[in-house]
């Protein structure tokens, strides 16, 4: 096995997997056993570093344990995507320019989906509460 610098990965993609084995796991995992997990040749220290980095940024909390920590998801991956969507649009300083232009670039199906959700009372199920919320339903 060769170690070249063309082997190394974007530190998205490898926070995209450590964050792919939290949600697997379904409870806190210690750096060890996420390491475990991706069976990548990924030293324990990278992946610890990678977790304390994804805490620092809020998207995982962790537990004691020992004298280290376990890890887990603070959010499924649908609520990162709405996370990193957010942080992506508090970044530009003309919002209304940025939504704009996302909408606009939408495809029919997705500006379609779009309009529904922000169309009160047209979306129905589990989805419905993330955009009403619970105070707004029939009590």
């Amino acid at each position: 096995m060769s170690s070249g610098k063309d082997e190394r990965r974007p530190a998205g993609e490898l926070e995209a997997s450590v964050m792919a084995a939290l949600w697997a796991a379904g409870g806190p995992l210690t750096p060890g056993r996420v390491q475990r997990e991706l069976d990548s040749g990924l030293a324990r220290t990278t992946v610890t570093t990678i977790l304390s980095r994804l805490h620092e940024k809020g998207i995982v909390g962790r537990e004691r344990l020992g004298r280290g920590y376990a890890y887990f998801p603070v959010q499924d991956p649908h609520g990162l995507t709405a996370r990193r969507m957010h942080s992506e649009l508090d970044r530009d300083d003309d919002r209304e320019t940025a939504l704009a232009r996302f909408v606009a670039q939408l495809n029919p199906d997705d500006e379609r989906l779009l309009r529904d959700l922000l169309e009160p009372g047209l979306v129905t199920g589990p989805e419905s509460d993330l955009v009403t919320g619970p105070e707004s339903g029939e009590a």
